[in-house]
This record gives C-alpha cells, structure tokens and sequence, in this order.
C-alpha cells in the first residue's frame, strides 16, 4: 500500500471566493456528465452479471468512477486548496489487480462521494447562480437603468411592491443588490470549505491508512536516526583514535625518551620536550575542534544567530545570515532541534565551499507554525543531490531523527535551495 499524508489541515484552510465559485460551477457540470453516465454503467453490468459480460463491465464502470475520484481530488486541490492523497491499496504485482478493484473500500467511497455530492452540487450551482444573478443585476441597476425607457415594477403588474422612476429610486435596489452579492460571496466560501471536506473524508485515506502510514513513516525514521547515530559514533571514534590518540601517544614516548637523555643529553632531552609540548597542543586543538563537532558551545550559550554567524564568518564566500529574532531569544528551540538545524548550515557551506562555485549564499532561518525552517540557497553551478553516504544523505538522516525533512532543489545552472523542515513544540 503506498499512501500520503494529508498536507493541509482542513479545520484552518479557508478556500478563496474565487476558487470556491469556480469550484461551484465547474463540479456542477462535471457532476451532471458523470453521474449519470456512473448509474448506467452501474445498472447495467449488474444486469448483464448472469451472462458474465456484467463483471469486466463493473470493472470498466468501476475505473470510470475512479476517473472521476482522480480528477476531483486534483481540482479540489488547485480549487479550494484541499490537498487529498491517494487513497487506494496498489498489490505489489498484477496478480489479485481484478479482484482488489471490487475489495478495495476506496472504490466503494468513491461511488458514495459521487452520489452524495450530485444533488449538493445541482442545489448549490442553482442556488448560487440566482445569488450572483440577482445581486449583480440589481448592484448594477442605477448604471443599466439608464437606457431603460420605461418605468420598472418589482411585484405584480396590478399590485407592484417598488416601482423605478428615477435615478434615485434605483439606489435602495442597488444596496440590496450588493448586500445579496455579500451574502453569496460568503456563503460559497462556506459551501466550499464544506465540499471540500467532505472530500478529503470520503476520497482520502481512511484514519486507519493514515496511522498505518504514520507508523511506518515513524519506523523509518527512527531506523534512520539510529544509523545516523551510529554513524556519528563510528565517526567520533575514528577521529579519536586517528588524531587526538596518536597525538598522545606521540606525546608519552617523547616524553620517555626526553626521561631517559635527560642526565646525558640535557639539550636533546628539551628538544624532546618541546616537541611533546607541540603534540600536546595539537591534541587539545583536535580534542576542541571534536568537541565542537558534537555541540558547538556557542550555540548552547547564545543560539543560532551568533552560532551560524559564526560559521558564516569563517566561510570563504560572503554569507548573508538571517535569523528570526525570537528563535535566538525568548523562544529557542529545543537542543535537537537548534543542532540539527546548525550542522545542516555548516553541511551546507561546505558543500558550497567545495563543489558549487558560488560566488554568494545566504542562510534563512524561520519559524512556521510549528516548525523551524531553515534554508541556504546559493547561486552557484547547482547539480547537488542526496547521494547514499554522502553528506546531504546523512542531514537528511539527522533530520529524520525528529521527523523533520530535507529536501535539495538545484538544477542544473543553479541556484542550489537546500530547505530543512524540522518540527518543534515550544
């Protein structure tokens, strides 16, 4: 089963007025073509079913209907904004396709969809039309009255309820007019927001699709947070023993060494020291600089603004950096979130350094909602991409270990766009 999760949460989305009335009028006419056409199809395979010609034409009924599921959720999408995934359960192979199509619950939602948002869709194109019809005739009233030679009456020709002689009589009519155009151009957004719903309940996954994929998109990223870990460990490790290791070894021989010439050779014995000294140093430089590579003290102390200054300060292309204000001050993110958005930067500008021929970048840090985004766009050769064991790989593993995402967007030419989305509670 390959599913998505629903991407907009339907209790905040507010579908615009002009979406909405296209959605209104375009469903209208598509509803009318395919309703009909679907119980026909549908009544005549399962009249047909005893001589088996009805099964492949139930089949054939059911892809039509499905057809119709398929092009509603994309209008719906580009419409009202109601983003709607895939709903249905795709067999690994072609064996058991026929009788999954009749199993499916998908396809059975699909059919209720249409049978239930036909008449809504017939009430709300009538009610609708007449709405926008009278309001724009009777809005427009003082401007087309003009060319209008005789008297106008509203009502009965023996008993009129308002009758036009002027100019001025036409603007109460007017006012009315534009109150009706009020009240359509808020109720279609509310019919709209309701259509829309309704939608993402019946053509969408089901709670149950939704948490099976939800648990499977929590078991990949844990399995791919604990690689990343393990990686980060083997990477600490080796470090460890090929640098600040070997520096301290280095150290205590020389230091033996100088003990053993220190009565006979004084002068070869503080060569020894000095050079024991040196390794000292580099191994306390190595020590800081792994330390570093674990959690930058400066962004424990003062944040992301002055961390990612930091190493946009020490890059060799000029960075622009731009934090949001709150994220370094009253309304940090938490540790993880702050690391891992750091070493997404610092990933970042080096990749920049290296391979891309930038002659400029700039780093965006935000929050959204209920997420920290972070983005480093550069105008260089573009061409990155996620390769498995490659740098961008492994951020994409550290951002999965608090279920963010890291997405690249460079093409050939450039610029490059690496986004990192990582969701954070305050």
């Amino acid at each position: 089963m390959t599913t998505e999760v629903e991407q907009v949460d339907g209790r905040e989305h507010q579908p615009r007025s002009l979406g909405a009335n296209v959605y209104l009028l375009v469903s209208f006419l598509v509803d009318v073509f395919w309703f009909p056409t679907s119980v026909a199809f549908f009544f005549a395979s399962v009249g047909t079913a005893v001589v088996w010609v009805g099964i492949p034409l139930m089949a054939a009924t059911i892809l039509w209907w499905r057809l119709y599921a398929r092009f509603e959720r994309r209008f719906v999408y580009a419409t009202l904004g109601y983003y709607i995934s895939q709903p249905y359960r795709f067999p690994e192979k072609n064996v058991g396709w026929f009788r999954r199509l009749f199993t499916d619950p998908a396809t059975w939602r699909d059919l209720l969809y249409l049978a239930v948002t036909f008449p809504i869709s017939m009430v709300s194109f009538i009610v609708f039309v007449v709405l926008w019809s009278v309001g724009l005739g009777f809005s427009t009233l003082p401007l087309w009255s003009q060319w209008v030679n005789t008297d106008m009456m509203f009502g009965g020709p023996r008993h009129p309820f308002y009758v036009i002689h002027s100019f001025e009589d036409t603007l109460i009519p007017a006012a009315a007019g534009l109150l009706v155009l009020c009240l359509a151009f808020v109720s279609s957004r509310w019919v709209a927001k309701m259509r829309g719903k309704m939608a993402v309940a019946l053509l969408g996954p089901s709670k149950a699709m939704l948490l099976r994929a939800e648990a499977a998109h929590l078991q990949a990223s844990r399995a791919r947070g604990v690689d990343a870990a393990e990686a980060e460990r083997r990477r600490i490790e080796r470090d460890l023993h090929d640098g600040a290791q070997q520096r301290l070894v280095a150290v205590a021989m020389s230091l033996g060494r100088a003990k053993n010439r220190m009565d006979l050779d004084p002068e070869a014995a503080k060569a020894l020291i000095d050079e024991a000294h040196a390794d000292a140093k580099l191994a306390v430089a190595e020590l800081r600089d792994l330390a570093r590579g674990i959690y930058p003290a400066v962004l424990g102390d003062r944040g992301l603004d002055a961390a990612l200054s930091s190493l946009a300060a020490k890059a060799p292309v000029p960075v622009d950096v731009t934090v949001e204000q709150s994220l370094s001050t009253d309304q940090r993110p938490p540790a993880a979130v702050e690391s891992t958005a750091y070493f997404t930067v610092a990933e970042a500008l080096t990749n920049v350094a290296k391979y891309s021929n930038a002659t400029r970048a700039a780093v965006d840090v935000r929050r959204e909602r209920d997420h920290v985004i972070v983005e480093i766009t550069d105008n260089g050769q573009g061409g990155a991409h996620t390769r498995r064991g490659g740098g961008l790989a492994g951020l994409a593993d550290r951002a999965a270990t608090i279920d963010g995402v890291l997405t690249v967007d460079s093409p050939p030419g450039g610029p490059t766009v690496i986004r990192a989305d990582l969701p954070c509670e305050w």
